[in-house]
Order: structure tokens, then sequence, then C-alpha cells
């Protein structure tokens, strides 16, 4: 792997990380930034939620991150000159419409280069079952 790649990766790890920690923290601003206005969350028990859907969720506390953090590295794999998929372990405390959830995750997103920006474009988290 040559300097640029390992630098990228770094960003792009970098900027999930940023990305969760705005969503824990509810901070619609960096949250807005770092979604991509086509942006899809697929959830562990199948929804599909849009951008709006997702962040309108973080926004009026129906959706809330207790916590959301990488457990481990958050591996990068590099598509191209303008696409990654960032996959990892995660710890996720939840609690949405009322109902809390804990547990562990694997979290897979999708970025992409748009106008100088990297943006998550998809997420999907599937439960790591114990039993």
């Amino acid at each position: 792997m040559n300097s640029q790649d390992a630098d990228l990766e770094e960003l792009l790890r970098s900027t999930e990380r940023a990305r969760l920690r705005a969503l824990v923290d509810a901070n619609m601003d960096t949250s807005d930034a770092l979604h991509a206005e086509d942006y899809q969350l697929i959830t562990p028990g199948g929804a599909a939620l849009s951008k709006t859907e997702y962040l309108t969720g973080i926004s009026d506390g129906t959706l809330r991150y207790r916590r959301f953090e990488p457990e481990g590295e958050i591996t990068v794999r590099l598509l191209g000159p303008s696409a990654a998929a960032l996959r990892y372990r995660v710890a996720i405390d939840i609690i949405w419409d009322g109902v809390q959830d804990t547990d562990r995750f694997w979290h897979t997103d999708v970025y992409e280069l748009r106008n100088g920006r990297w943006l998550a474009v998809w997420s999907q988290a599937t439960r790591i079952r114990t039993s």
C-alpha cells in the first residue's frame, strides 16, 4: 500500500469516528454534513431509513444513541478514487421509540467522494448473535 492510500484510509476512519460521535451527541450540523442527501441506513431489523428519517429521529429524540463505538480496527477497502467501504465491530446502546437495545453489531458503511468531501451513502448493521 502506498502512503497516499494509507493516508486516505486514516482520513476515512477519522471521518467515520466523527460521524459516530456526532450521532451520539445529536450534533445535527455535523451529522447532516457527513451524510449524503441520498443516504440510506438498513437497520438490524431490516428497516430502510432515508437520511431525513434517520436524522429526524435523532433530532427529535425518537432515536437516541447512548453508545456507538467501534471495537477494534475499522477496516477500509478503497473501491477506486471516489468510493470506499468500511467494516467494523461496534458496541451500540440505543433507545428507539422508547425501547432500549444494547448489543454488538457488524457495521458496514459505504462512502463516496462528492464535491471534495467524503460522505456516508449507505450503512448496514447486523447483530452479532452469541447463541
